[in-house]
């Protein structure tokens, strides 16, 4: 998980620690996946080095993949648990997103898609799956866990649109 995240912090929130985790997991009502914290501990959020995502459906952005700007982190202005009007709940209640989890990306569609934390099926407790939201707002699953999603990640270069 070296190297993820480019050398600009502008989504980058304050420095982690398990106060702040465990703040965000109690707001959010869900545990978060320990990958994703291990990615956090790194740089609490950020613009990935890989930034696209193989789909095998056609979406709002492309005919074969996703793209994302950011990985939320947690606290700061764009944080999944923010108060600026940027956090998860805002997002879901302002772009009608599904209810099913944690909106974990900024994307360049200005939040009309998304990548969200998908615990429908385990539980706020559980380890979740990766969903890709687009306008029809139906869950489309694209990794088992945050660490695929990570694992599959790459270069939009490799991608023609």
């Amino acid at each position: 998980m070296n190297q993820i995240f480019e050398d600009n912090e502008y989504y980058t929130g304050p420095t982690l620690d398990d106060k702040l985790v465990g703040k965000a997991e109690q707001a959010l009502g869900f545990r978060l996946p320990r990958s994703y914290v291990q990615v956090l501990s790194q740089r609490n959020g950020g613009v990935p080095r890989k930034r696209c995502f193989a789909a095998d459906f056609p979406t709002s952005w492309a005919p074969d993949h996703i793209e994302i700007e950011a990985i939320r982190g947690i606290e700061g202005e764009w944080g999944i648990d923010s108060s600026s009007g940027l956090g998860s709940p805002d997002m879901i209640a302002e772009w009608g997103y599904p209810e099913i989890g944690i909106v974990i990306c900024v994307m360049p569609s200005g939040g009309h898609d998304t990548i969200m934390l998908d615990y429908s099926e385990v539980g706020p407790g559980g380890e979740p799956s990766v969903a890709y939201i687009d306008d029809d707002r139906i869950p489309r699953r694209i990794a088992s866990s945050f660490q695929e999603f990570l694992e599959r990640m790459k270069p939009c270069e490799h991608f023609t649109s």
